[in-house]
């Protein structure tokens, strides 16, 4: 059963920019940014800019350029959250009937906004980037990014689109949907792809990193791989369930034929197969016990109710606007009786 989109105009646009220690990278970002918006032209457009704890002089040069110009808002991190939830904030602070995530650095195109602009108003609420190529990378980071989005289709969820970052158009009713989302373990490409409506592909080539050096080396893209398997997906979980009844069975394979070469007066041999079987299980038990523990780990997390982030202040957000300790996710928490 197809999906019936109906055409629609696009009347104010917001686009969300992460911010993190991106000082050398500002200046090209507003230059890019003047340049391009008229071609846009009617279209009303709002610049949220949010600042994840930088620690050089990112937040000093946001704070500048959003007084000088009133239609860009500034939100300001107590601290380092990371970037999904940077993204979060800006998606909570944003007005625009449809909103663009993109990074500061520019390597996602601005023109390629144009495209999804475009998909937006044939009727589709998410159009998300997805990379044909990705210059100024080595072998091995393309070879790693590979393998990590074709990773997180297989454990984390299947309609997940592969080489897609967090670059896309989502309508004003996606962004509510997430927004409403009270986890806190947030991958953010996953909750997108999970609620569904019509979503489409935008190719586009990615270009070379021009200042600073990348937030995602191989480190941190593991850590963040297995934060979205394990806040996504039960799959390490069965795999262990599987793994322990796997092994069970050897054992139980093993102990048929001891007693078969008892009963046959035969002496069974194998002390060091034994030690072996002996530190493999025992190996499996505490695989086993950090997995699930890693589950419970993430429930502690969840159950303690922490907002998302701090906000320690804003610029041109409006009187309503959090100045500090914003409690989005109490209020989604709120919303469903788990919050007073």
């Amino acid at each position: 059963m197809s999906i019936q989109r109906q055409p629609r105009t696009l009347s104010f646009l917001s686009l969300i920019f992460p911010v993190f220690n991106e000082e050398e990278s500002l200046p090209y970002l507003r230059k890019q940014l003047e340049a391009w918006l008229p071609s846009l032209g009617s279209l009303r457009v709002e610049i949220v800019l949010v600042d994840d704890g930088s620690k050089d002089g990112s937040c000093t040069f946001c704070e500048a350029w959003a007084k000088e110009v009133k239609n860009i808002k500034l939100i300001s991190f107590s601290r380092n959250f990371g970037h999904q939830m940077a993204v979060s904030a800006g998606l909570r602070y944003a007005e625009g009937d449809a909103c663009v995530i993109m990074d500061a650095d520019l390597q996602d195109p601005l023109p390629v906004v144009r495209q999804m602009i475009a998909r937006y108003e044939e009727g589709y609420d998410v159009a998300y980037g997805q990379r044909l190529s990705r210059q100024g990378e080595t072998s091995f980071k393309k070879v790693t990014a590979w393998a990590f989005y074709r990773l997180m289709q297989k454990c984390v969820y299947k309609d997940l689109p592969k080489d897609t970052g967090d670059f896309r158009l989502v309508s004003r009713r996606v962004v509510d949907l997430v927004n409403a989302m009270p986890e806190g373990h947030r991958f953010l490409r996953g909750m997108f792809a999970w609620v569904g409506f019509s979503q489409i592909a935008v190719p586009y080539v990615r270009d070379e990193r021009r200042f600073g050096e990348t937030k995602y080396p191989l480190s941190k893209m593991l850590r963040f791989a297995w934060q979205a398997i394990t806040s996504f997906s039960a799959l390490p979980i069965r795999i262990v369930s599987l793994w322990g009844a796997a092994v069970a069975l050897v054992g139980f394979l093993i102990c048929l034929y001891a007693l078969y070469a008892w009963l046959y007066g035969e002496t069974v041999q194998g002390w060091t197969s034994l030690m072996g079987l002996i530190a493999m299980l025992g190996g499996s038990s505490i695989l086993a016990i950090g997995i699930v523990g890693e589950y419970v780990g993430n429930i502690f997390e969840e159950v303690k109710g922490r907002p998302f982030y701090i906000v320690e202040r804003t610029v041109n957000c409006g009187d309503g606007a959090l100045s500090s300790g914003d409690t989005v996710r109490q209020d989604a928490l709120r919303q469903k009786g788990r919050c007073l």
